[in-house]
Parts: structure tokens; C-alpha cells; sequence
């Protein structure tokens, strides 16, 4: 363990020593001294940082503080309680300070504290609470205004990345410092307090314990009782008087001994006057000077010495700034270039996901993806690109986000140490959990702990544990965002596969009849459809057939779709049972005929916008419908407008699935149950 963290640790340890442990009154006075020196140095370097994250230890440094004066009024009353002194320093204080009159003592003592109480802990506490919650506030503007200037490239991915932990930085320190203004007050309350049981029971132990008159016993008593709040308040001044100043003006990388060492000493030159004023304090009062010429001998050395560190590692930066050359790479355009790579599929995830991916947690999120890219190249024909695996400190610890080529698709939020459980319909109030909603389907859904899920399973519930729910929302994302990840580089690689086996088949379609970007708009068109393009031989044996008669590839698509009409009945129907549609009337399909403008780039359908609605609103009624049934929505229509049916839909209905007569085998038993006709 490193020294600085070590001194923390048993700094906090000597306290814990001071509440249970009687102290010697010369190690009183030397602590009251250091207590007053420590006061003095956080009220400096308050008012020497120009910003608050400069000092952003200062919240826990409040607590810690505030906890020695504790410590150190306990030793004082014990001191004083017991043996009727408390070290000179206290003495010094009730006697020179005021003059040895109790009732100035007194006075002065109760004017510290309501100016501590009233003005400045009053203050401080109402400082903290506005700001932090106008700086919660303001976050989202924040956040707003760094991605405009990354957008419009004023600043890099790293500036932005600084910024934003910078506002995560204020908004927990002045979280922070609302609770810690707290501490301040509740201070100022328990000196008032400690003052008041301190002469009472002094009162009362002096005369019935150690023989002293009445006179005698109160004047012992309320002037070390006096010296002692004078002693504690005037620190507790300093430190609440720069809980104003900080808060007015968090966070941090290192651990709180780092922190507290390299924040509270980063001036130097501040511990220079602490210092001096601890010096004059031994020279003008009567003090033991040993011990004020001791305490700030060492400050001055500290300070001292903390000056040559600063100035011998400036000296080392400077010397390896002049003798690093500058690097040619950086200066090249490769360097910039490799900025532009852009992952086809991102999986991102906070923090508290990390055992997902860890193997040395258990975690198999890596095996998870290897198994999701060989179901997929089954079910879809195509390779998936590779997953992109990282962790990202910008993101809720239980968030995890799904980006496709850059751009974020989906999101979801997992809970490592539960369950997911869906309700089969009817639900078990027994079964209780937090609410949320299924990421893949959109299913409502409750987190369950392991307690739970054996009572889950008996009463129906779907129970799923947290690795298969993110494999599952990521094998649907990348399902339904398939046609994207499909280009001509990808499409090469397909077809070049394909020739290992079919080189005739493959030398007659391309690049004679069509181009690989025209192959390529074909298989997105049936990826972009769910339809598998697994089965690549036959749909090149339709593109051969007949791409020499249309260079149309949403024609050519339809006809592709029609070969492989034994994978499209197979895909949607259930062996044994009847396949439940929606039909469109004879009077929509003429007006969707006679709506088809034909130009040069290609066909597309131009209805009036009220037929348009009307046609859209009764599809989505009776496939509405057909949904209640729990069935999946299908339109069957002819083949001639089935394209154009579904170019009308698939904005409003991307849900619906649209077939033609063609593309259903001879066998499949179809039953209407609904017919599109807009009244």
C-alpha cells in the first residue's frame, strides 16, 4: 500500500483510537494545534482553486474533518471532566482569549456559533441544494450541446468524451456536497450541546468529586469548557465558512488517499502562510512555542519540499517534450484515415455488464456470439459481419446498447443477478418482481430473483436469465437489419462461394446478364422481407431466366420469390393446420393496378392520398383482427400488385407479411378470415 494511502487510513484509525482511548493533554494540545492547521489549509486551498472539480475531494474531506473534531472533544471532555485540565492550548483559550471571564468567554463562544449556524451553514446547506439540482437539471442541455459541436466536428470523440465525464464529474460532486453541507450543521448544533453537558457535569463532578466549592468548581469548569468550544468553533468556522466558498465555485480517478494528498497540498506556496500564522500564533501568545514552532516547521518543510517535486517533474516534462521527436505517422494521412472505419455491428455495454464478457467471471457472452452468427448464416444464407464487443463508461452500469454500422438501434437494461419471466396470460399475483419490458419482442416482463424462479416456472411463466435475454434481442436485431448489412463486398463473397460449385450457373448470370450491385438489390430485397437467401442456386437459376427479359430487380425479386415458394409456405405455415389470411377485395387490387406509373428507374404505385388511407386504415383493422386470433397477420394478393401492396404498407405495417398466389405451395390449406375493402 502506498504511504499516502496508508497515512488516510491510519488517520482515520487514531480517531476511531481518540473515541474510546484517554490522550495525554500534551498530544491534546499538539492535535488542537494540528486540528486549527488543517482548518487553515482547506480554507486556503478553497479559496486559491478556481474551479470546483479542482478540489473535488473536498465533500469526503468535510466528513473526515468533521469527525477528528468530534474525536477531539471527546479526549478534551474526558480530560476536562476527569482531571479538571485539558492541556494548555485550552487553557490558553479560556484565559488569555477572553481574559479569564467565563461570561465573555461565553459570549464570544455563542456569537461564533450563531454566526456559523445562521450565516454561514445556513447559507452553504441552501448553496449545495440549488446546486445540485439546477446542475442535474442542466445535464441534458449539456449533453445536447456536445453532440451539436461533435456533429458540426468544433470538437474530436475525445474532447467530447472529456466533456461529458466532466459533467458527470459536477453533477456528483454537488450531489455530494448537498449531502455533506449536512454534516456542517450538525456540527455546529453538537457543540452547543457538549458545551452546555460540559459545565453542567463539571459543576457537578467538581464538587461532589473533587471537593471544590461552588465558586471554585464553576470557574475551573466553565473556563476550560469554554476554551475548549473556542478551540473546537473556530476551526469549525473556517471549515464551514469554505464549504461556502467551494460550493459557490467531482470527482476523480485515484483512491482517497491519492486524492486527499495531491488536492489538499496542490499549493505550496498556501502552506507557506499556514505556517507563518502558526508561527506567529506561538510567538504572540503563550502557547508552548515547541509546539507551534514544531507544527508549522513541518508545514513549511512540506510546503518546501513539495516545491522541488513540482519543479523537478516540470523540468523532467519539459526535457522529454524537447527530446521527443515528432512522430511521422501522425502527420500522414493513413493516421486520419483509420478514424473512418465504422463497426457494421456494435455491441456496447456499461460497467456493470462486464461479467457478460469476462471468462474469468464465467461470463460466455463471446461463445454466445459465435453460436448467433452460425444460426444466422443458417436461417438467412448470408455471413454476418463480425459483432463488435466493447464496454462503454458512457452508459448506465446495467445498459447495453445494439449499434448497426454505427448507428444505435436498440437498447436494452439487464439486471446480472435475476431473471426475466413472462407471463403466459394469466398472471400469478404471488409472483413479484420489477416491472419491465421484454427487449427482442416488446413483451411485458418482470425481473425475479433466484428465490422466485422455481415458483415461476410451476405457476406457467417463461423464465429467461440475462444472457439469453441479450442474445436473443441481438439475433432479432440483426434479423430484422439483415438487408443492411448486405453490400456488394458481401454479395461478392457469396457469389464467389457459389462458383466453387456452380461455375456455369454463375459465369451465365454475372457479370453477362447482371452486375453484383444488381444481384445484390435482388438478395436485400428478400432479406429485407425475412426470406432466406440460403438457397442461392436457385434464385441465380431464376436471375438467369430472367434477367435478359427485365433489368427491373423489384420484378426480378418477385419472380425469385415465386421459386422459392415451397421455403416461403414452409416458413410460414404449421404442418397439420390451415393458414389463416387477409385477401384483398377485387376493387382494391384494381385500383392499386391502375395506380402503377411506369417510368425508367422503375415502377412504383400512385394513389390518390385519400384511397391511400383508406387502404392502409382497413388493412391494419383486419390485421388487427387476425392478430386476436394469435395469429400472424398475412395479405394475400395477386401477384401483379403484391410489390406495390407492399410498398404501401410496409412504413404503417412493417409487421404484416405479403404474399402472392404464387408464392403459397398447391397443398396449403388457406381460409379468409378477413377481406381489405374501405367502405
Amino acid at each position: 500500500m502506498k504511504l499516502k494511502e496508508l497515512s488516510v487510513l491510519m488517520g482515520v484509525i487514531f480517531i476511531v483510537i481518540m473515541l474510546i482511548i484517554p490522550l495525554p493533554t500534551t498530544l491534546i494540545d499538539f492535535l488542537i494545534i494540528t486540528n486549527i492547521s488543517l482548518s487553515l489549509i482547506v480554507i486556503l486551498v478553497a479559496m486559491s482553486t478556481k474551479d470546483s472539480l479542482q478540489f473535488s475531494i473536498f465533500p469526503t474531506l468535510l466528513l473526515l474533518v468533521t469527525l477528528f473534531r468530534i474525536g477531539l472533544s471527546v479526549s478534551t471532555i474526558r480530560s476536562i471532566l476527569s482531571q479538571a485540565d485539558a492541556g494548555n492550548v485550552i487553557d490558553t483559550f479560556g484565559n488569555f482569549v477572553v481574559g479569564g471571564n467565563a461570561l465573555v468567554g461565553f459570549v464570544v463562544f455563542m456569537v461564533l456559533v450563531l454566526i456559523q449556524f445562521i450565516v454561514i451553514t445556513k447559507g452553504a446547506e441552501r448553496v449545495s441544494e440549488v446546486g445540485a439540482r439546477f446542475t442535474l437539471d442542466a445535464m441534458p442541455g449539456k449533453q445536447m450541446s456536445i453532440d451539436a459541436d461533435l456533429n458540426a466536428g468544433l470538437i474530436s470523440d475525445h474532447e467530447a468524451k472529456d466533456r461529458r465525464e466532466r459533467i458527470e464529474k459536477e453533477a456528483d460532486f454537488y450531489g455530494a456536497m448537498d449531502g455533506a453541507s449536512k454534516f456542517v450543521k450538525g456540527d455546529a448544533i453538537a457543540n452547543i450541546v457538549i458545551v452546555f453537558i460540559s459545565m453542567i457535569f463539571g459543576l457537578i463532578i467538581g464538587m461532589m468529586q473533587m471537593g471544590m466549592d461552588l465558586g471554585t468548581a464553576a470557574r475551573t469548569y466553565t473556563v476550560l469548557t469554554i476554551g475548549d468550544g473556542l478551540v473546537t468553533q473556530i476551526p469549525a468556522l473556517l471549515i464551514s465558512t469554505a464549504t461556502g466558498i467551494i460550493v459557490t465555485r467531482a470527482a476523480s480517478n485515484g483512491t482517497l488517499g491519492e486524492d486527499l494528498t495531491s488536492q489538499l497540498f496542490a499549493y505550496p506556496k498556501m502552506l507557506y502562510v499556514a505556517a507563518a500564522t502558526i508561527f506567529l500564533l506561538g510567538v504572540l501568545t503563550p502557547i508552548d512555542k515547541w509546539i507551534t514552532f514544531s507544527v508549522a516547521g513541518l508545514i513549511a518543510a512540506g510546503a518546501f519540499q513539495l516545491q522541488r517535486m513540482e519543479k523537478h517533474t516540470l523540468e523532467n516534462e519539459v526535457a522529454a517534450s524537447n527530446e521527443e521527436e515528432p512522430k511521422e505517422d501522425m502527420k500522414s494521412p493513413e493516421s486520419v484515415v483509420s478514424l473512418l472505419q465504422i463497426e457494421p455491428i456494435e455491441f456496447e455495454f456499461g460497467y456493470g455488464l462486464i461479467p457478460l464478457a469476462d471468462t474469468n467471471q464465467g461470463g460466455d457472452m463471446l461463445d454466445r456470439v459465435v453460436m448467433i452468427r452460425r444460426q444466422l448464416a443458417l436461417e438467412l444464407g448470408m455471413v454476418v459481419p463480425v459483432i463488435r464487443i466493447r464496454d462503454n463508461i458512457q452508459l448506465q452500469p446495467n445498459e447495453y446498447v445494439i449499434k448497426i454500422k454505427g448507428n444505435e438501434i436498440s437498447k436494452g437494461e439487464l439486471l446480472l443477478d435475476h431473471y426475466m419471466a413472462m407471463s403466459p396470460g394469466i398472471d400469478d399475483e404471488s409472483i413479484v418482481g420489477i416491472e419491465t419490458i421484454e427487449p427482442a419482442f416488446g413483451l411485458p416482463a418482470i425481473w425475479i430473483n433466484e428465490e422466485m424462479k422455481e415458483q415461476a416456472e410451476l405457476s406457467g411463466y417463461t423464465v429467461v436469465d440475462p444472457p439469453s435475454v441479450v442474445s436473443t434481442h441481438l439475433t432479432e436485431i440483426i434479423k430484422k437489419h439483415a438487408f443492411e448489412l448486405l453490400g456488394r463486398q458481401e454479395t461478392k463473397q457469396l457469389v464467389d462461394h457459389l462458383k466453387e460449385s456452380y461455375p456455369a450457373l454463375v459465369e451465365e448470370t454475372t457479370p453477362n446478364l447482371l452486375s453484383i450491385g444488381e444481384i445484390q438489390k435482388v438478395l436485400k430485397g428478400l432479406l429485407k422481407e425475412n426470406i432466406s437467401i440460403r438457397n442461392l442456386p436457385v434464385i441465380f437459376e431464376t436471375l438467369a431466366d430472367y434477367g435478359s427479359m427485365t433489368k427491373d430487380m423489384s420484378l426480378l425479386t418477385e419472380y425469385v420469390r415465386q421459386s422459392l415458394s415451397r421455403q416461403i409456405t414452409k416458413q410460414i405455415t404449421t404442418p397439420g393446420e390451415p393458414l389463416y389470411v387477409i385477401t384483398l377485395s377485387g376493387s382494391v387490387e384494381k385500383k392499386v393496378a391502375d395506380a402503377i406509373q411506369q417510368t425508367e428507374h422503375g415502377n412504383f404505385v400512385s394513389l390518390n392520398p385519400n384511397d391511400s388511407q383508406a387502404i392502409i386504415q382497413a388493412s391494419q383493422q383486419e390485421a388487427e383482427r387476425l392478430a386476436q386470433m394469435g395469429q400472424a397477420p398475412i395479405i394475400l394478393c395477386s401477384p401483379a400488385v403484391r410489390m406495390y401492396v407492399r410498398q404501401l404498407l410496409e412504413r404503417y405495417l412493417p409487421q404484416v407479411t405479403i404474399l402472392s398466389y404464387n408464392e403459397l405451395e398447391a397443398e396449403v390449406e388457406v381460409q379468409s378470415v378477413g377481406v381489405v375493402n374501405p367502405a
